[in-house]
């Protein structure tokens, strides 16, 4: 009786061992295949041409000194000490004192909120350095995605700082600067999806898409995986007939859907997806 009783004894405890080392499995992956290459520019209202060459300056000088190095190495490398700005939550003017900042959280790495309800990102820390080059006050206003534009337009705000690829359709509203950063659209699938196992090239991947049956793919509303999965003529996307799209307000949230079962896949930014996979699968 008593080895009866050891060996259940020792069962549990291997149990217990097999259970508190173990992990949970991860949920989400990155199809690791560039589907469009694109790059990021800040909106300016239409016009604006002091602010667009200003900045335009700015940048070449951050690029030029290593400011800009040091920025990007925070957030790809995590070299450095990543630094929080406050979201203004009532209406601020752009006034000479200020620089007023619209974006849109999250969109890991460019500016997303803290656990500290501070924003952060590449994109916020290069607002703040050029307020502080102009001896201006910061000021960041989080909004929809596709107010942006709209509301830099009405003069609400001075800049657009939200990972945005400069289309012919935004220039018929905003002004861009030069761009900062190379980006591509890449997709986000169940970690257990084995559809894209064989596929080398963005060809490959778009003929899987293309035998899919109304399967639910999401996008964040008025990106380019938007245009991507819809159709953009200015772009040269036909979009994907076949599929099912689904809109969100964040990539963030498409990309919990599909770990929630609610999707099949997701398109989305390169640097973002990454970021945002590594989040969900519990990786941080």
């Amino acid at each position: 009786m008593k080895k009866i009783f050891s060996l259940l004894f020792m069962l549990c405890c291997g149990l217990c061992l097999v259970s508190c080392n173990s992990t949970e499995e991860d949920v989400v992956k990155v199809i690791d295949i560039k589907l469009t290459e694109e790059e990021y520019a800040f909106a300016v209202k239409k016009g604006n041409t002091t602010l667009q060459q200003d900045f335009n300056q700015f940048l070449t000088q951050i690029k030029n000194d290593g400011t800009f190095d040091t920025i990007v190495a925070k957030y790809f490398e995590g070299v450095g000490t990543k630094q929080g700005y406050a979201i203004t939550t009532t209406s601020v003017s752009n006034t000479e004192e200020n620089f007023v900042v619209v974006t849109n959280c999250p969109f890991e790495p460019f500016e997303y909120i803290g656990s500290d309800g501070l924003a952060y990102g590449i994109d916020i820390e290069i607002a703040y350095e050029y307020a502080k080059a102009k001896n201006l006050n910061l000021v960041i206003k989080n909004i929809d995605f596709d107010a942006i534009l709209n509301d830099i337009d009405a003069g609400y705000s001075d800049i657009g700082m939200a990972g945005m690829t400069i289309t012919e359709d935004r220039l018929e509203v905003c002004d861009f600067t030069n761009t900062y950063y190379a980006a591509s659209q890449k997709l986000v699938v169940a970690y257990d999806n084995t559809a894209f196992d064989d596929c080398k090239t963005a060809s490959d991947v778009e003929a899987v898409l293309a035998s899919l049956n109304k399967e639910k793919v999401g996008y964040q509303i008025g990106t380019t995986g938007n245009w991507y999965v819809v159709g953009d003529e200015d772009w040269g996307f036909t979009g994907f007939s076949n599929l099912t799209p689904t809109g969100y307000k964040t990539a963030q949230l498409a990309i919990q859907d599909i770990a929630n079962g609610l999707l099949y896949a997701v398109v989305v930014d390169e640097a973002p997806a990454a970021a945002m996979v590594k989040a969900i699968n519990g990786n941080e």
